[in-house]
């Protein structure tokens, strides 16, 4: 079955209604029929970029609570590659939860994300793969 990978972009504009993706984020979602997967990474960014209502960061955790997304483990033997992605592309930057998407995105064959970081229109799944992004 395809998946898809999911940014932190498209999961904070679920939950923050000021956001200008919030209608296109909602929508997505009400529309997809497929699993979405991501990183703690991630997780940790969409909550700390919440910070700003307490019930955001509480609904964000319920929802996820319900298995909407499913949070995929980033083990100590990853982060090599995770380094060498980061050094790769370190003029961009690319940061921790990009890196960690990226690599999941190797080591799962999936190369469609949920973003709206143009970043990932640059990143290529191990080294060649262009990502067949759904920017929000």
């Amino acid at each position: 079955m395809k998946k898809i990978l999911i940014d932190s972009g498209p999961l904070i504009a679920l939950f923050d209604a000021s956001d200008k993706y919030h209608h296109e984020a909602v929508k997505f979602i009400k529309s997809n029929q497929y699993p979405l997967l991501t990183t703690l990474a991630s997780i940790t960014e969409t909550l700390h970029l919440l910070d700003f209502n307490r019930n955001a960061q509480i609904d964000f955790i319920e929802w996820i609570h319900r298995g909407a997304v499913e949070i995929v483990n980033i083990a100590n033997g990853d982060f090599g590659r995770i380094k060498e992605l980061t050094k790769k592309y370190r003029d961009l930057p690319m940061d921790f939860a990009d890196s960690c998407l990226v690599y999941l995105a190797e080591k799962l064959n999936v190369n469609t994300i949920a973003t709206i970081d143009r970043d990932f229109s640059i990143y290529r799944i191990q080294g060649k793969k262009k990502f067949k992004t759904i920017l929000l």
